[in-house]
């Protein structure tokens, strides 16, 4: 397994980091025992990045049981600001949730601290100084060691890192987009951001959130667990896209799997891509291409199926700013729409 330095923290992380999402009994695996045999195995290959999130179900609880003895050789990852249950103050980036919130997933994980804190996704509602301010006292107080954010647009990246200057407040040294084959829009603002402040980029959805399995084909039945949730992973057009990098993986003689986290990790604003396997047979599968290093053809073929920086329609899990999603902010009022 490569190690990578998280941005300029550091802090050393394997290429592959293992996503927790799947060991929520509610979600994923069903068997909390054969989740913990899913970590140690990750462990035993020399993965040390383990990413989960207070909203994930059971999630923390099932890590933290399963750290039991090794948690000193794990980079522990969590994260913070969307919703749990139906209070509107349970969620957020505001100093009041996330201490609040931060001791709860210390219990569920049963540390004394956590490596990585994470803005789960931006808040606008929130001052970025509110949040960096906590945030900063979390670190002073050794309960965190360092902060990031995952699905931070360019802009806001930008301004948090001037107030964090601007203020003497700690900075956020990681962030976690979603990238893969299908998504590279992040290739456009995202990454040469990151990059330009030296911060370390964790990226979700390598694998399409199924997509890229191969077991999603055109013209047959869509069968993964997430299809009757998720719209994006029945999109005709993403489909018939992977379809393309179906027959590319097979001429280079590669598994699609393999052939998608190579594509991942070799950029190099990208410190790793996390995997998030249900099941053994799946971690097992992208273990078996750790060696794979995709060549200069191959990436060159892949740049004229998606091009760079382009996505092929939008995942569900996306980020949709206040200035799209209120109509108030896109509309004037009846009144002042005319030129007259």
């Amino acid at each position: 397994m490569q190690y990578r330095t998280l941005g300029r923290t550091g802090i050393k992380v394997s290429s592959y980091g293992l996503g927790a999402l799947m060991f929520a009994t509610s979600i994923g695996n069903s068997d909390p025992d054969d989740s913990a045999r899913i970590i140690h195995k990750a462990l035993d290959a020399g993965i040390n990045l383990i990413d989960t999130a207070d909203v994930y179900g059971d999630s923390e609880e099932i890590v933290g049981r399963a750290l039991k003895g090794r948690r000193d050789n794990v980079v522990l990852a969590t994260k913070v600001s969307r919703p749990i249950g139906d209070d509107p103050n349970q969620q957020g980036a505001s100093r009041r949730w996330i201490m609040t919130a931060v001791e709860n997933s210390l219990r569920r994980l049963r540390t004394d601290h956590i490596d990585l804190y994470q803005i789960h996704r931006p808040d606008p509602a929130t001052d970025v100084e509110e949040t960096l301010s906590a945030l900063s006292d979390l670190i002073h107080s050794g309960k965190v060691r360092a902060i990031g954010t995952s699905a931070m647009p360019a802009s806001d990246i930008v301004e948090a890192q001037w107030v964090a200057e601007r203020r003497g407040l700690e900075r956020f040294r990681t962030e976690q987009p979603p990238y893969s084959l299908l998504n590279r829009g992040i290739e456009r603002e995202v990454l040469p951001a990151v990059q330009r402040y030296g911060m370390g980029t964790l990226v979700w959805g390598p694998l399409g959130q199924g997509l890229l399995t191969g077991q999603v084909r055109k013209g047959r039945q869509n069968e993964l667990r997430r299809a009757g949730l998720l719209k994006h992973v029945n999109d005709e057009h993403r489909i018939e896209v992977v379809e393309r990098f179906i027959s590319l993986a097979q001429e280079a003689g590669l598994p699609l799997t393999h052939l998608a986290m190579a594509f991942a990790i070799a950029h190099p604003g990208v410190t790793s891509a996390i995997i998030g396997p249900r099941t053994m047979s799946h971690l097992d599968d992208l273990l078996a291409g750790v060696d794979v290093a995709l060549t200069d053809d191959i990436l060159d073929r892949i740049d004229a199926i998606v091009p760079p920086g382009t996505d092929v329609g939008a995942l569900d899990q996306a980020y949709v700013p206040p200035a799209l999603q209120q109509v108030s902010l896109r509309r004037r009022p009846l009144g002042e729409r005319a030129a007259a």
